[in-house]
């Protein structure tokens, strides 16, 4: 599969490497050029190219870049052919990015993003921290092996995203269509809490809508008052705590 990802922080350098290592054809792009992605990016054979490229000739693309910077990068999608699967993997954090009105408003961040794009979306790859990314996935078939839920409105569309989800080394679920992926936005039941597939159903059954972003606010204020940053693990137990 061809594959084009925008971004090369945590989330895009390990999905580059992993689809890059497992044969599949990976260009890689970010805002600052080929020559600054870094060697690990590409140490499997993943390809820096302009964000231009990255998008051109692509079975999928992978928007690896914060919520805010969506805006930036829509123009790169006026000339992606509609069969194209474009991923969504970011999450909404108005103390990172500033306030957008409309998900204060109640918008789903992911129906957002493709408006932003100006066409649909799967949702995949959100609601796992970096750190369980690169450290946590394991053959299919593994007894507890973590579940991640990916939405979107096709159906087709919505296999391709679970097929590459369990390629990288977690159950995919099917979480339905992308009107109802709030279920696997921070601070829910489902996100970043590490899951398998029966516990992540309920847990996306059992999300709150309401709730959900007063629980974001004050666990962005719980973890400023850490005097260092907590490891993954540390960080899954205290988004466990919110819900018990």
């Amino acid at each position: 599969m061809k594959l084009g990802i925008i971004g090369t922080g945590p989330i895009g350098t390990f999905l580059a490497r992993t689809f890059s290592a497992s044969g599949h054809d990976v260009e890689v792009a970010n805002s600052r050029g080929p020559e600054t992605v870094d060697a690990a990016v590409l140490e499997f054979g993943a390809r820096a190219v302009p964000a231009e490229d990255a998008v051109r000739d692509r079975d999928v693309i992978i928007l690896a870049v914060p919520f805010a910077r969506i805006p930036d990068v829509a123009g790169l999608f006026a000339s992606v052919p509609t069969e194209t699967v474009v991923i969504d993997t970011s999450n909404y954090f108005p103390h990172l990015g500033g306030p957008v009105d409309a998900v204060e408003g109640g918008q789903v961040e992911s129906v957002w993003v493709a408006e932003q794009v100006g066409r649909p979306v799967v949702k995949a790859w959100n609601a796992a921290l970096a750190g369980t990314l690169q450290h946590k996935g394991v053959p299919a078939g593994t007894p507890g092996r973590i579940a991640l839920p990916v939405a979107a409105d096709s159906d087709a569309a919505r296999r391709i995203g679970m097929r590459l989800v369990d390629e990288s080394g977690f159950d995919p679920y099917d979480a339905g269509v992308l009107a109802d992926s709030w279920r696997q936005q921070p601070m829910t039941p489902a996100y970043c809490t590490e899951l398998n597939l029966r516990d992540l159903r309920a847990a996306l059954a059992a999300a709150d809508r309401d709730e959900a972003p007063r629980n974001r606010d004050r666990q962005m204020s719980r973890f400023a008052t850490l005097t260092s940053p907590p490891a993954t693990d540390e960080i899954v137990e205290l988004n466990r705590s919110l819900h018990r």
